[in-house]
């Protein structure tokens, strides 16, 4: 390993959606640099758009090798072996193969109109209460957590106790690591229970789909199915529903942004992207990838089983890949982003992603003019401990 005294990462505690202005010195200066995080062994942090993007796209940067190393994380858990976050080809591709027809964009298009009644649905009750509402509460958490319950097959009856555990899941210090523990075992019960539902009784979702890929074609390992679906029911809801309010909250603080938008609901999927590489969603990087040769990247060498953790958000803010990239356009041409990632592990949801953020922004243009903070920042409350930024509550308000 090298001798150089790591950083301590994060830089600094995140503010709001704030980038952390350290990462533009580091990106012109030093864009390859040794930090130790929270927990694991130190490791290179990857600050620039290119070189993140051979970290997570070349065959010599390893996710599976992460399992036999004590993995530098923002977490005191481990990942756990089985899941596709942690695998390489050919095991990844074996099972990103299986759900990769549920999430493909002509499959997502037509999932499309039941998004939109959702949502339509959602703003009719904010609509009939009347303002102020929470963001959060009201809309941006309903509307992903739905979609993925249909999809995958999970009663929504049961959104307060995944939604419980899937915040532990993700914690970094919100929840003790007993209660984290405790919480990764309630939810595994749960899905294993809904497996054996849907061995017994197969319905047409997502979930029977696996299972049958398990039973009937020997394709996955029944570890392997159970680990599939807790990651699919964390991920397809706990990004979008930080994001919906995140995207608000980014327009409502760039007022010239958001009247290009109103002027123009037809520019609200190349909005969907601008913001996508504008927001930071993350507290810190993870997700380390260990170099299985010796790599030059970022001019230096990086040490065959060196870990390298890619900077997402430094990325998309690279002056070399971005004309300006700390203002947030519109109507920018290039939206090369990667906040759904690069290489094999792309964001297997993000068409999904992509629609639901379209018709969340959409639908609450369209049916809720003048929508505005009710208390400016004194209505916004954020996230704490957790390894995704976001409000936890947002209160809004239109003219009725």
């Amino acid at each position: 390993m090298t001798t150089a005294e790591p950083r301590s990462y994060p830089f600094g505690e995140p503010e709001r959606l704030d980038m952390e202005p350290l990462f533009a010195d580091l990106r012109a200066n030093q864009p390859l640099v040794r930090v130790r995080l929270p927990y694991g062994e130190p490791g290179w942090l990857a600050t620039r758009y290119e070189d993140v993007k051979v970290v997570l796209g070349d065959p010599r940067f390893s996710r599976a090798a992460s399992l036999e190393h004590d993995e530098p994380r923002m977490r005191p858990q481990r990942s756990l072996p089985g899941g596709i976050l942690s695998m390489d080809p050919p095991d990844h591709s074996r099972l990103r193969r299986l759900v990769m027809k549920a999430f493909t964009v002509r499959r997502i298009e037509q999932l499309r109109p039941r998004v939109q009644e959702i949502a339509d649905g959602l703003v009719d009750e904010m609509v009939a209460t009347g303002p102020p509402a929470d963001l959060v509460e009201s809309f941006g958490l309903p509307v992903p957590v739905t979609v993925i319950c249909e999809l995958l097959g999970v009663p929504y009856a049961d959104r307060g106790d995944f939604r419980y555990w899937s915040d532990a899941f993700l914690s970094t210090t919100k929840y003790p690591p007993e209660e984290v523990q405790e919480c990764t075992g309630r939810m595994r019960a749960y899905l294993e229970g809904l497996i054996a539902q849907r061995r017994a009784q197969p319905r047409d979702d997502l979930l029977s789909g696996l299972v049958a890929a398990r039973d009937d074609e020997d394709r996955l390992s029944e570890e392997e199915l159970v680990m599939l679906a807790m990651g699919l029911l964390v991920a397809g809801h706990e990004t979008t529903a930080s994001q919906i309010p995140n995207f608000v909250y980014t327009l409502l603080g760039h007022p010239d942004q958001l009247a290009v938008l109103r002027a123009d609901l037809s520019l609200v999927p190349k909005a969907v992207e601008e913001l996508m590489r504008f927001v930071p969603l993350g507290v810190g990087a993870g997700f380390a990838r260990y170099a299985l040769e010796d790599v030059e990247l970022g001019g230096v060498t990086v040490r065959a089983g060196e870990a390298v953790l890619p900077a997402l958000a430094s990325a998309n803010r690279d002056e070399n890949a971005f004309p300006e990239p700390d203002r947030l356009d519109l109507r920018r041409r290039d939206t090369s982003h990667i906040g759904f990632g690069h290489g094999v592990h792309h964001c297997l949801g993000a068409p999904l992603a992509r629609m639901e953020l379209q018709v969340a922004l959409g639908t609450l243009l369209r049916r809720l003019p003048g929508l505005r903070f009710a208390e400016g920042d004194a209505g916004v409350a954020w996230k704490e401990g957790m390894v995704t930024r976001g409000p936890e509550r947002m209160l809004l308000t239109w003219d009725q």
